[in-house]
């Protein structure tokens, strides 16, 4: 930036404000074209992509069905980067137009529920699972809400400026690394006597988090794990490296995943079978 700026009185839409997704970026809600959901066989319908906010639903359904409960569900793959979230189907489970959106089938009646934190906390009180100890239930959303929070001075602030923004720009990459590292040694001095986030059960608190902040550590979330010094928030790794060695946090990395090997892309998930026989590996193999 050489220039400063003055803002106008007035702001108005730019379209070509540039960088990455610039194109599905917009200043109203509400759908742009008509698109039905399709809809498969499970009580549960979820409509989503791999980002954090999206792993954070498939991980649950992989850790609840790993459990022995009956939370069969379909992932169904929005392309956000094709504007699939303004179809008028998502629209009308979203009208934030946002990933993941969740149908819920299992009842009388059909529920939606979107946002990430709520689709969570949806499932856990459905289930009565990951909810922790009655106890440190307080505890436990504070540190849900504490992400939800958090995770946009992560994702839309410093992974904006760092990964997808036009060109860098010092003082938002400055600003908002700062930002990101106090959150890191928040997180670090609260594992530094805990197993999980609020002691030693894994809740739906750590479903959110590790999305997010043990994807910055273990180096996938914008690859700005050195830049960022993560080794020297090692209770923070440690926390990231086990819940990653879990078999449930694998399987939901690769639901609806678009980036990275082939053989932990599987755009849909309708069957457990599916992770052994339709990755995009598999699938292109038999082409």
């Amino acid at each position: 930036m050489t220039e400063a700026y003055t803002p106008p009185k007035v702001w108005t839409w730019d379209k070509e404000n540039g960088g990455t997704f610039a194109s599905t970026n917009r200043p109203i809600a509400g759908a742009t074209h008509d698109k039905v959901l399709p809809v498969g066989k499970h009580p549960f319908q979820l409509y989503s992509l791999a980002t954090p906010n999206g792993i954070k639903v498939t991980l649950m359904f992989e850790e609840l069905l790993a459990a022995g409960f009956d939370a069969e569900y379909d992932a169904w793959l929005i392309r956000i980067g094709d504007g699939d979230q303004f179809g008028s189907g998502f629209v009308q489970l979203n009208p934030n137009s946002k990933i993941p959106a969740l149908l819920d089938r299992s009842g009388d009646k059909p529920v939606r529920v979107f946002e990430s934190g709520a689709i969570l906390l949806h499932l856990a009180e459905k289930f009565g699972a990951f909810l922790g100890k009655p106890e440190d239930r307080p505890e436990m959303l504070s540190w849900l809400i504490w992400q939800m929070g958090s995770a946009p001075y992560l994702g839309g602030g410093f992974g904006h400026f760092y990964a997808y923004a036009p060109e860098p720009m010092e003082y938002p990459i400055n600003r908002f690394a700062m930002e990101v590292k106090r959150q890191l040694d928040v997180l670090d001095r609260a594992l530094a006597d805990r197993r999980f986030i609020t002691g030693e059960d894994y809740t739906i608190a750590d479903m959110a988090i590790w999305p997010w902040y043990g994807g910055l550590v273990m180096g996938w979330q914008y690859d700005a794990a050195e830049f960022l010094d993560v080794k020297s928030y090692a209770n923070v790794v440690r926390w990231a490296e086990e819940i990653w060695a879990r078999p449930q946090a694998k399987r939901g990395r690769m639901v609806n995943r678009l980036r990275g090997e082939p053989s932990e892309q599987l755009w849909e998930r309708h069957d457990a079978s599916d992770f052994e026989t339709r990755t995009q590996d598999k699938l292109k193999a038999a082409e």
